[in-house]
């Protein structure tokens, strides 16, 4: 992958960050990517710096949503 292309994917992943938190109204914690001091703004720092934070911010979601409990919705159809 390009660095443009990591850099854009960072961008996206912040953004569903942003909209997630709105939603629930939770923070989604994530001391790695914080640490990295990398943002989807820094288009100076490297590639590996950038798919660094990709990788920090993805893991912080998922972390955040599947530590949520869901309500089970039934497998029939309407």
């Amino acid at each position: 992958m390009k660095k443009q292309e990591l850099i854009h994917l960072h961008g996206l992943l912040a953004q569903v960050q942003n909209h997630y938190e709105e939603q629930t109204g939770d923070t989604v914690e994530h001391d790695e990517y914080a640490e990295l001091g990398v943002q989807p703004t820094s288009i100076h720092k490297s590639k590996t710096d950038h798919k660094a934070a990709v990788f920090a911010i993805a893991d912080g979601i998922t972390s955040e949503m599947t530590s949520e409990e869901t309500e089970r919705v039934s497998a029939t159809a309407d």
